[in-house]
């Protein structure tokens, strides 16, 4: 299951060597939504949502302002139902296969984050 994190890297985990441990201001930076999956059997049933919805109200509970998060292609609309903006995609290349990502943001409820 995934989360949110109030580091600043976005995605990698302890293994990733150019990850940054450092800690986020919740005032100007915004929290990072972690992966999370939903096995096919489960989709379409409110579990992704429900995830979701707990990591913005415990984000927001420790200050943040705002979410950010990085898409796969395949979750962009859902993100974008949640009301996440996309901003233009970018291209991973963590084994020499590139990758497409979106980044995308959202600014919590009652917040003046852009």
């Amino acid at each position: 299951c995934g989360g949110w994190s109030k580091r600043k890297t976005l995605f990698g985990g302890d293994q990733f060597s150019k990850r940054d441990a450092g800690l986020l201001d919740p005032r100007f930076e915004p929290a990072k939504i972690r992966a999370f999956f939903i096995h096919p059997n489960f989709a379409r049933q409110g579990i992704g949502r429900a995830i979701l919805e707990r990591c913005e109200l415990d984000a927001a509970s420790h200050g943040f302002i705002s979410l950010e998060l990085m898409s796969t292609l395949s979750g962009v609309e859902f993100y974008r139902a949640c009301g996440y903006a996309a901003t233009d995609p970018i291209f991973y290349n963590a084994t020499g296969v590139p990758l497409k990502f979106v980044p995308m943001k959202k600014a919590l409820p009652g917040s003046r984050a852009r």
